[in-house]
């Protein structure tokens, strides 16, 4: 049986302009949250929201460093994304295409 709520934690991630613009931020590099709140118009309260969902995707990891938090991308949270989508856009091997309904 497929994890269907893990799956859709993960897509989560992507569903959401501000995620995506922080995503995009974090390619460049492990970014605090101060920096990343300069590069995507979000107030603190609002970044701080979207950076649980992608923690939680494990799309981005982050690391303490006395009171600072950095976050980057997670290696091995991205390409579960990519193998998930895959996954799902492969047809199975019992695929069928059907002639109209009658």
């Amino acid at each position: 049986m497929e994890d269907f709520k893990r799956i859709e934690e993960i897509f989560k991630a992507f569903c959401d302009e501000s995620r995506l613009c922080i995503i995009n931020s974090l390619r460049t590099g492990e970014k605090c949250a101060c920096t990343l709140l300069e590069e995507v118009p979000v107030a603190q309260s609002t970044l701080s929201h979207h950076m649980k969902i992608l923690l939680d995707s494990g799309i981005v990891s982050s690391r303490k460093d006395g009171k600072w938090t950095y976050y980057s991308l997670s290696e091995s949270g991205c390409g579960m994304a990519k193998n998930l989508l895959d996954d799902m856009l492969e047809k199975s091997k019992d695929y069928k295409t059907y002639t109209m309904c009658t």
